[in-house]
């Protein structure tokens, strides 16, 4: 009697045929956790500036998505605002005749600027990390794309509402002086400004979202803290050091010496730079500590 012997692995069906042995040979990714300070990387950013840059454009778009005006609103919302600050403060409770000669619409304008720029940061990036969270919990890229993609984002709204402004000083006609080349500067610190708070707002709005709420208001109450619609001469002097106090303060006196040629005081911007520089790093340092623990808590 003769026996026939067969190789079992030859009987198999194919489902149950081992799996083949994967290839481990490649470039690895280590995601280590960061126990210490680690500065803003920006090698690593650069690295992912096509991510950054889809993010910003991704919130551009949904921000005019399925409106009739789209981009129209930038424009709107300044000068509509501009219109009644003029009519309530410029000639109800008398402010058109201390802003050194410039007529109020403008100077009115030119500390909207900056401030609905910060405005619109703050509710774009507190916000971010939130809205992406079916992003973040899939993939890994830095977390820090997020705030910084929202506050590029309105940069877009801000170079039209700039236009408007030039196109209201033309019409006034009024030029700016050489000050004007320090425009870039000032625009810089204010984006960092804006990241700085925008940054600390976007990590602490994950694990408690009463973020969203409190905002508006501190945004609304923080515009009346702000030269905004009023001289910073119209305060006493010996109150003076509290308005310091406000890092946008000293940015919105800049921009009016950069565009209006206005005086500024010195020692207040130098304040308002120490305090944007100082937050920006402390928010950066408190988004990298616990920017492991986002995808857990989203």
């Amino acid at each position: 009697m003769s026996t026939n012997t067969t190789d079992a692995a030859s009987v198999l069906p194919d489902a149950q045929s081992p799996a083949p042995v994967p290839d481990t040979e490649g470039p690895v990714t280590l995601i280590e956790s960061r126990s210490s300070w680690q500065a803003l990387n920006l090698s690593e950013i650069w690295r992912y500036r096509e991510l950054l840059f889809f993010f910003a454009w991704r919130d551009v778009k949904i921000k005019y998505k399925q409106t009739v005006l789209g981009v129209t609103w930038t424009v709107l919302q300044p000068v509509a605002t501009m219109v009644v600050m003029t009519v309530l403060f410029g000639r109800l409770v008398g402010l058109e005749g201390q802003t050194g000669g410039i007529p109020y619409p403008v100077f009115v304008f030119a500390g909207l600027l900056p401030w609905n720029l910060f405005a619109e940061c703050l509710g774009g990036a507190s916000n971010s990390v939130v809205n992406s969270g079916h992003i973040i919990t899939k993939i890994y890229f830095p977390r820090l794309l997020v705030p910084i993609a929202a506050v590029g984002a309105n940069l877009v709204n801000f170079a039209i509402s700039l236009t408007v402004l030039f196109g209201l000083m033309l019409y006034y006609r009024l030029m700016p002086g050489p000050e004007v080349l320090l425009l870039p500067i000032l625009l810089g610190l204010l984006v960092m400004a804006s990241l700085s708070v925008g940054i600390l707002l976007s990590a602490v709005n994950v694990a408690y979202r009463d973020v969203r709420h409190m905002l508006p208001f501190v945004v609304q109450m923080g515009m009346f803290l702000t030269p905004v619609i009023y001289p910073v001469t119209i305060i006493p002097e010996q109150y003076r050091w509290l308005l310091a106090l406000n890092p946008m303060a000293g940015i919105v006196s800049g921009f009016r010496y950069c565009l209006l040629g206005q005086p500024v005081d010195w020692g207040m911007l130098l304040v308002s730079v120490l305090t944007i520089v100082t937050a920006f790093m402390a928010s950066v340092y408190i988004f990298r500590r616990i920017e492991s623990r986002f995808a857990d808590i989203i």
